[in-house]
């Protein structure tokens, strides 16, 4: 029987709900019999690999990297899983949303630096005027809130999932 292909990434986001991924502890061994993890940030992977059957993103989409991101993302898996608020609601990284993204850049690295002021140009991703959450972007499969998720929930999350089983999340996951 063929494993399941398993992408992870995060956008713009804390990281938080892959730490939550992570807690899910020796049971990760039992994921590993059912699933290769084929892109994310625990693997070596560059490019976001085709045929992926459950992709899990956690953060929103705030910078022209993760529109590109989420969209080769959407392209190559068969669900798509927005993980943790940030992902489902825009969450904090939205509340940069009132403010121009000039002032935001001109803020954090003119009239914030001690040394080497100046707006980078290179290294930096070009922001969207406007965060966004997943569902805004493109077609998400399971939404799965929380800040972060419990790793109890990502780990029943994934089981039903490799099950082929679509999970029943209303008695188990929250906002927050």
């Amino acid at each position: 029987m063929r494993k399941a292909r398993v992408a992870t990434t995060w956008l713009d986001g804390c990281s938080g709900c892959h730490m939550s991924l992570l807690d899910i502890d020796e049971a990760i061994v039992a994921v590993a019999h059912q699933a290769d993890v084929v892109y994310g940030p625990l693997v070596d992977a560059q490019e976001v690999p085709p045929d992926i059957d459950v992709a899990i993103v956690e953060g929103a989409v705030s910078s022209e990297d993760d529109l590109r991101k989420i969209r080769a993302i959407r392209r190559n898996a068969r669900i798509l899983v927005a993980l943790g608020d940030c992902a489902v609601t825009g969450n904090v990284p939205m509340m940069r949303n009132p403010l121009p993204v000039k002032a935001i850049l001109e803020r954090l690295y003119v009239e914030g630096a001690d040394v080497g002021k100046g707006v980078p140009n290179e290294v930096v991703p070009p922001l969207l005027k406007q965060v966004a959450p997943l569902h805004d972007v493109v077609k998400v499969d399971l939404h799965v809130p929380g800040c972060p998720p419990s790793a109890r929930l990502i780990l029943f999350v994934l089981k039903e999932l490799l099950e082929g089983r679509v999970p029943d999340l209303k008695s188990s996951a929250r906002f927050g």
